[in-house]
């Protein structure tokens, strides 16, 4: 586990040391909110009424802008193909450098949440969930996005492709988190639960399909 969480601290110190990453994509993800209500209008009702799927569409946009970051720097360099051959196992390897990924996109948009809720016009109930629903969705965006951004590592124009390849993976995700935003407790709440599954379900599975892609694209 010291390993582990090693190559953890690892992306995140080599991530920030470059600096602008996280801001970037917050900004992105708040331009959203501010482009929205002057393109359809300050009404508050509208709004809130669209907040939720907006907030998933800003959210799924700003995590691409930093997917083709998630293994080409590494294999550029050399480092995926040691690391392959280190003690920890390579869907380890690869779990770990999806868990810094969610820390480094996923977590900065959470933050943002609340500058986003009041662009939006949501009340104090739509922002909880939609907290929640980030929570429990995005590590499954990360999930999907790590599996795009291995089968695309050695292509050229990957990070132009990773997304196309994802989208359809994704889907269920932004359906769910954005039920689960919703006015009807019932439903929300079996929509969270559905979008704690797949996440799971992808968070788990990830890690050895995108490590046979990896090691595919070395061979």
């Amino acid at each position: 586990m010291k390993a582990f969480w090693a190559l953890v601290y690892r992306d995140i110190r080599l991530s920030t040391r470059v600096g602008g990453e996280a801001m970037t994509l917050i900004l992105f993800f708040i331009m959203v909110g501010v482009i929205v209500p002057i393109a359809i209008g300050p009404d508050s009702k509208v709004l809130s009424r669209l907040a939720p799927g907006l907030i998933w569409i800003a959210a799924f946009l700003a995590m691409i802008l930093g997917l083709d970051r998630l293994f080409r720097a590494d294999d550029e360099d050399g480092s995926l193909l040691l690391m392959r051959h280190s003690r920890l196992p390579f869907p380890a390897v690869v779990a770990a450098k999806m868990v810094a990924h969610w820390v480094l996109t996923a977590l900065p948009l959470i933050l943002a949440t609340p500058i986003m809720a009041l662009l939006l016009a949501m009340d104090f109930a739509a922002w909880r969930d939609s907290l929640i629903s980030l929570l429990a969705g995005t590590p499954g965006l990360v999930a999907f996005g790590a599996m795009g951004a291995a089968v695309t590592v050695s292509l050229r124009r990957g990070g132009l492709i990773a997304p196309v390849l994802i989208l359809p993976l994704s889907i269920p995700v932004l359906i769910f988190g954005t039920s689960a935003i919703g006015e009807s407790a019932g439903r929300s709440s079996a929509a969270l639960l559905f979008l704690c599954a797949v996440s799971l379900m992808a968070a788990v599975l990830a890690p050895f399909a995108a490590a046979l892609a990896l090691r595919l694209s070395e061979d």
